[in-house]
């Protein structure tokens, strides 16, 4: 108790939050760019939204004014009490919690809900695959990463940037990469611009092969990128017969997306044709 009266007394006194450098936080100084954030979100079949590490809340406002339920969830006590302080707004509820550790069945029951927000760069990658695991109730996803992340996310086959992010992701959401934002924006101000971009999900997200099995052949494949999948993918116990298709003479980051699904579909019926 003693420790939350010291931070409420601090939030009130300065106005304003300290950037904690351990949670990664760069506050969002420009309300022009917070409000292309904020709109980035078209709230096409969902109505709930979760802005994932608000801070001051320069998303949060814009996030409020829009036609939907909003919670905003930061793990920094300080920015909780600034919030409660600044925000009282009855469609917005302010969680105090780790993301990463949250059970997401709680926030909108089995309601679709869109996230966004101005994500810690030390964090950013667990948050999308996080993401993934909630897909079924996420149908658009948006916010702010490190430039290169952002651009990895939404990078094509052919690249040295495209690897298990990029072919994760779009399996089951179209990626596009809005607009880059320089560090002058930010207090403090990162050493690296950042990148702003927009998932949203496929219209049909299912695909024709075992989940895990798909993240298993990815991360495995892109573990050796260097290698071609023939060598890569070795641990697979692949049968000689399939070993001469020329799917496996390639590198993994010249390999798209659906065809990373069927090279998946084909290791599934090898390995159960050779049972």
């Amino acid at each position: 108790m003693k420790e939350k009266s010291k931070i409420q007394k601090e939030a009130n006194t300065t106005g304003a939050v300290r950037a904690k450098k351990h949670l990664g936080q760069h506050f969002l100084k420009d309300e022009t760019i917070a409000e292309k954030i904020g709109d980035t979100l078209t709230l096409e079949g969902y109505k709930n939204i979760l802005e994932i590490g608000p801070g001051m809340g320069v998303l949060t406002k814009y996030l409020i004014n829009k036609d939907a339920e909003v919670i905003a969830m930061d793990l920094d006590a300080e920015s909780i009490v600034y919030l409660k302080e600044n925000y009282p707004n009855k469609n917005l509820k302010i969680i105090e919690a780790d993301f990463l550790k949250y059970d997401l069945s709680e926030l909108f029951n089995d309601e679709q809900f869109g996230i966004t927000g101005n994500f810690p760069y030390n964090i950013s990658t667990q948050i999308v695959f996080k993401m993934l695991e909630w897909k079924e109730q996420i149908p658009e996803f948006t916010g702010m990463f490190q430039k290169e992340v952002a651009q990895r996310i939404c990078e094509k086959e052919g690249s040295k940037a495209y690897g298990i992010l990029s072919v994760l992701t779009q399996a089951f959401y179209d990626a596009e990469y809005l607009f880059t934002v320089p560090p002058t924006v930010f207090n403090p101000p990162p050493k690296v611009d950042s990148g702003v971009l927009r998932l949203k999900r496929k219209e049909d997200y299912s695909i024709p092969c075992d989940e895990k099995m798909l993240y298993k052949v990815v991360k495995t494949a892109f573990q050796q990128r260097r290698k071609t999948l023939r060598n890569s993918l070795k641990s697979f116990n692949i049968s000689d017969k399939l070993k001469e298709d020329t799917i496996f003479g390639q590198r993994p980051e010249q390999l798209s997306v659906s065809q990373f699904i069927t090279l998946t579909k084909k290791l599934e019926n090898d390995a159960i044709s050779t049972d």
